[in-house]
């Protein structure tokens, strides 16, 4: 098990429970389909790469539940399409 899931810390930092569960597989999926992980790490394990994504304020949910990511450029945010990986018709 993940050392953030044994607090609460990362559950608080999303809002919840059930937002931060759909976050974590809205990104899983994403990067499952390709999208490029928004952190370095010395893992190639998708759930540490999100989680690593959340604990540094890389993504969260927008108000719609989708996944939006923060740019380097000035602290502004960018939503993500809805999953942001390569469409299933692209694999």
């Amino acid at each position: 098990m993940l050392d953030e899931f044994k607090e609460e810390n990362i559950v608080n930092k999303i809002g919840g429970r059930f937002k931060l569960s759909s976050l974590i597989q809205k990104r899983l999926v994403a990067l499952n389909r390709g999208a490029r992980p928004l952190v370095e790490i010395p893992s190639n394990n998708p759930m540490e790469v999100v989680v690593a994504e959340i604990m540094q304020d890389k993504i969260y949910l927008d108000t719609a539940g989708n996944v939006a990511v923060a740019t380097d450029g000035g602290g502004k945010l960018s939503e993500v399409g809805s999953d942001a990986g390569p469409s299933l018709d692209d694999l």
